[in-house]
C-alpha cells in the first residue's frame, strides 16, 4: 500500500515527506496505522550515519496507533486494537527467555540493519528498496509493520501522544534507574542531562525513593523542570567544576550516576563523583572509539562499576504497563515532557527540541 513517510536521504539533510510503498503484512507481521510517534536522539544518530542503517531510510521507533491488519500467524493483537510499538526481540534466545529482551542475541539484526533478517526491505519507492524495519517498525510514516514481540495493547485512557515515547525514551530513562540501577531507598543519584531520557530518569529515581537526586543540565528551564519532577538539586555545568559541585552536596560522592550524554569529558568527570562501590550506568550514545571512563586503579580501589544500559533493561510487556500505572497515579507526569507537532512539521520539531524549546517531541498523524 502507498503510505506517506518522512524519508532520510542523506546525512545532515532534513527529512522529506514522500510517498513510499509498504509491503502487505507477512504471516508474522502487524500493520499499524500510526497515530503518534516520538522523535528520539537515536533516530537522528541513524540519520547522520552513526548506525549501520543505509540511506535512504524511514526511521522512527516510538510509534503508537491502531492495528489495521495482521498476518495469519498473529494472535497477540487484532484489527482495531490500540497499541504502542517498542524495540524488537526474538523471544527465543537465552536473554529473551530470562526476561532480558533488551539484550536479545539478535538485537542488532532485528533493530539496526534496515531490513528484515532475510535481507528484504518492507519499503520501496519507484521499484527501489528503502531501508525499513528500524527497531522493527520504521514508524515515521502513516503506516508501519511491526511484530508480536514489539507491540503491546494500550488501555483506552492513555492518549497516543503520551504512549508513543514509552516505547524507547521513557522506558530507557525510568527503567535505567528503576530496573537497571535499582537504587536502594534513600540512596543518592547523579543524572547527567535533562532531556527526555534524563528527566524520565529523574522521575524513576523519585519513584524508587532516592533521597538525593542531582541533575546536571545546561538549560535553565530543564533544570527547573527537573526539580519540579523530583530532583533535589540542579547544577548548571557552565557554572564550574561539576565534580566539585557534586562533592559540595555530598562530600562522599553519589551512590549512582546515570549518563545520557555519551560525552567522554562528562563521563570522566562523573567518575570523580562516585562514592565507594558507586555505579555508573551509561545510556548516552558515545562517539566511536570512546574509551571506558575512569582510572582503573581508582575503580579497583573503591569497588566501582561502569555498565551499559539498553532500553532501561525493560521487558516491555511487563514494564510499559507499570509505567502507565505510574502515569495514572501521577508519579510519571508525561504531559510535562511532551510537546506535539503535526507530522508534516518534523524538521521544525527537531529544531525546537535541539534548541531546548521543548523536551520531548511527539509527532501526531491525521486519522485515515
Amino acid at each position: 500500500m502507498k503510505v506517506t513517510a518522512a524519508v532520510a536521504r542523506a546525512a545532515g539533510q532534513d527529512f522529506t515527506l514522500e510517498t513510499v510503498e509498504l509491503d502487505d503484512p507477512r504471516p508474522d507481521e502487524i500493520r499499524v496505522r500510526v497515530a503518534a510517534v516520538g522523535v528520539c536522539h537515536t533516530d537522528l544518530v541513524a540519520r547522520e550515519g552513526g548506525m549501520p542503517f543505509a540511506l535512504p531510510a524511514v526511521l522512527g521507533h516510538e510509534g503508537a496507533g491502531v492495528v489495521e491488519s495482521v498476518g495469519s500467524a498473529v494472535t497477540k493483537v487484532a484489527p482495531g486494537d490500540r497499541v504502542a510499538i517498542t524495540f524488537r526481540s526474538c523471544g527465543q534466545c537465552a536473554r529473551c527467555q530470562s526476561g532480558d529482551p533488551a539484550y536479545c542475541y539478535s538485537m542488532p539484526m532485528l533493530n539496526y540493519i534496515g531490513m528484515r533478517p532475510d535481507g528484504t526491505k518492507a519499503l520501496a519507492q519507484d521499484g527501489q528498496p528503502v531501508s525499513s524495519n528500524f527497531f522493527g517498525q520504521s514508524s515515521f510514516a502513516t503506516y508501519a509493520l511491526a511484530y508480536e514481540r514489539n507491540v503491546l495493547k494500550l488501555p483506552d485512557d492513555i492518549p497516543f501522544e503520551l504512549a508513543a515515547p514509552l516505547g524507547c525514551g521513557i522506558q530507557t530513562g525510568a527503567g535505567g534507574v528503576i530496573l537497571a540501577l535499582a537504587p536502594a531507598k534513600g540512596s543518592s543519584i547523579l543524572i547527567l542531562g535533562g532531556g527526555a531520557v534524563g528527566l524520565s530518569a529523574v522521575m524513576g529515581a523519585a519513584i524508587a525513593g532516592c533521597g538525593t537526586i542531582i541533575v546536571v543540565e545546561p538549560h535553565a528551564a530543564r533544570r527547573a523542570l527537573a526539580q519540579e519532577l523530583g530532583a533535589t538539586h540542579a547544577i548548571d555545568p557552565a557554572a564550574g567544576d561539576v565534580a566539585a559541585a557534586v562533592r559540595a552536596i555530598l562530600a562522599t560522592g553519589v551512590d549512582y550516576a546515570f549518563d545520557t550524554t555519551g560525552r567522554q569529558d562528562i563521563l570522566t568527570a562523573t567518575m570523580a563523583c562516585l562514592a565507594p562501590k558507586g555505579v555508573l550506568g551509561i545510556v548516552g550514545i558515545p562517539a566511536p572509539g570512546t574509551p571506558m571512563p575512569g582510572d582503573l586503579g581508582t575503580v579497583l580501589t573503591f569497588g566501582q562499576t561502569v555498565r551499559g544500559i539498553i532500553e532501561g533493561d525493560s521487558d516491555p510487556d511487563v514494564f510499559i504497563p507499570e509505567l502507565i500505572a505510574h502515569w495514572r497515579a501521577g508519579r510519571l507526569p508525561l504531559e510535562k515532557l511532551v510537546k506535539t507537532f503535526p507530522f508534516a512539521q518534523i524538521n521544525q520539531a527537531i529544531a525546537a527540541q535541539h534548541h531546548g524549546d521543548c523536551v520531548k517531541v511527539v509527532l501526531t498523524l491525521p486519522e485515515g
